[in-house]
């Protein structure tokens, strides 16, 4: 038995970029940081961001480009794929990264602060979940 499955929460590093291929597909792209923290033997507190890459296609890819920014917090459920291409140098160069199948959107006002108010916390609202099967044939690469 073969399982590739990843679950990611985190923080978007930069603003989701959106495209489409030659044959019309939408597809999204945006790196996302997730951190981790620990005691050290010592006692001292650490913190390490981890940066991971990940890829949403066709619905899921638009909603993505419209509803998150640089800071927004996202669950991300998806699969590792490693993808080869050859560089302007004739290099083989190699990106592994997150296909999203699904996914799920933080609270609006994560990671934002309001002007004038910081103690106040923004009211919660409910998170959407967006779900998509995505069929490998469908991958242009």
């Amino acid at each position: 038995m073969n399982l590739n499955k990843v679950f990611l929460i985190g923080r978007l590093v930069v603003d989701p970029e959106l495209r489409s291929t030659s044959s019309g597909q939408q597809v999204c792209s945006f790196r996302l940081a997730t951190n981790r923290n620990w005691t050290d033997n010592s006692g001292q507190k650490q913190e390490k961001a981890e940066y991971h890459n990940v890829v949403l296609w066709r619905k899921l890819a638009e909603i993505a480009s419209q509803y998150l920014t640089k800071g927004s917090l996202v669950l991300i459920e998806g699969r590792l794929q490693t993808r080869s291409w050859q560089d302007t140098s004739g290099n083989k160069r190699f990106r592994t990264e997150i296909l999203a199948e699904r996914m799920q959107l933080g609270p609006r006002a994560a990671g934002k602060t309001v002007p004038g108010k910081p103690e106040e916390i923004p009211p919660q609202e409910d998170i959407p979940i967006v779900e998509e099967d995505i069929d490998v044939k469908d991958l242009p690469f």
